[in-house]
């Protein structure tokens, strides 16, 4: 009898060591396969969706944000008085520091002709707060926005950013796809 027990005991030890391998395998296979949906998707910010909370310059993971301000230059007026550059109130037009925007001087601004002036952004100053998005959707046509640049975004599981986001301007696009241009609907071509 006790040799029966005995055997019964193994036997349930071998059922359950397999249905646990089993279950394994079958979790093993489908994070293979929701590891590779996420390889093929990249998080992007939908220009169209953002409302500059300034949340993109303090909730990345990475000490410097991966979100950066993009100029659509085909669509800037190019003027003398930009929103995006230029403090609200600022006395003087001009680029000394108490008159710009942006808080790390990531726009440069160059003179073409009057009344005309070129903005650049210097990627590696941008914290990515969006105050100069902000500003030029403000007094402006909008040629300023915010995007994820992926040569830096580590492309998380679940982006930090993407959780604190009011607006639900965060989501997956197509890697071969990854930027949402200001203007479009939806993902980018």
């Amino acid at each position: 009898m006790n040799n029966e027990k005995e055997k019964l005991g193994r036997r349930e030890f071998i059922k359950d060591a397999l249905r646990t391998m089993t279950a394994a395998v079958i979790g093993g296979m489908g994070g293979f396969i929701g590891g590779r949906a996420a390889k093929n998707t990249v998080w992007q910010l939908d220009p169209n969706k953002c409302v500059q909370c300034e949340r993109c310059s303090t909730h990345c993971v990475l000490t410097e944000s991966a979100v950066k301000c993009v100029h659509a230059y085909d669509v800037c007026g190019y003027c003398q008085l930009c929103g995006g550059y230029h403090r609200p109130g600022a006395k003087i037009q001009d680029t000394a520091a108490e008159n710009q925007l942006c808080p790390t001087g990531a726009i440069q601004r160059t003179y073409v002709e009057n009344p005309y002036y070129e903005y650049t952004i210097t990627e590696a100053l941008c914290n990515g707060c969006g105050k100069c998005v902000k500003g030029c959707g403000a007094f402006g046509n909008g040629s300023l926005y915010l995007q994820v640049r992926h040569d830096r975004c580590l492309n998380c599981n679940e982006c930090a950013i993407a959780t604190v986001c009011p607006s639900g301007a965060y989501q997956r696009v197509p890697s071969d796809r990854p930027y949402i241009l200001k203007g479009q609907q939806g993902q980018g071509s």
